[in-house]
């Protein structure tokens, strides 16, 4: 049995198609997943290296990392055009993912380049 719709019925449900759920290609989701850890992991890389050239030791150095890390959360999220949810499923994936493996990273190269251009 068909009903006949009025046009107020039609204007709401157009602005109720606005409060749906985003829907995302998973392509483009991984790319940009991708991204994000290459980016951390070279300025990670890149903070170790400045670190251990600076003569950063103990929890200055880990103090540098975080600011890094801030760092690069903010340009990536300006890269984005502040508008995290067009191009990732939510914050968590822009502020947080790949946070530990740039850890790693940060500190081998901060102890290499500090034994290098401090005890060597």
């Amino acid at each position: 049995m068909a009903v006949h719709e009025d046009s107020s019925a039609v204007e709401k449900k157009s602005t109720d198609a606005s409060n749906d759920l985003p829907i995302f290609n998973a392509d483009n989701l991984q790319s940009n997943m991708k991204i994000i850890y290459y980016s951390r992991t070279f300025v990670s890389i890149i903070g170790g290296v400045v670190a251990g050239i600076l003569g950063l030791t103990g929890l200055m150095g880990f103090v540098f990392y975080f600011l890094i890390m801030a760092i690069t959360s903010l340009g990536l999220m300006a890269k984005a055009k502040f508008s995290v949810h067009e191009y990732f499923d939510c914050w968590n994936r822009i502020i947080i993912d790949g946070f530990l493996g740039g850890l790693m990273s940060f500190v081998l190269f901060w102890t290499f380049a500090y034994d290098i251009v401090h005890i060597f």
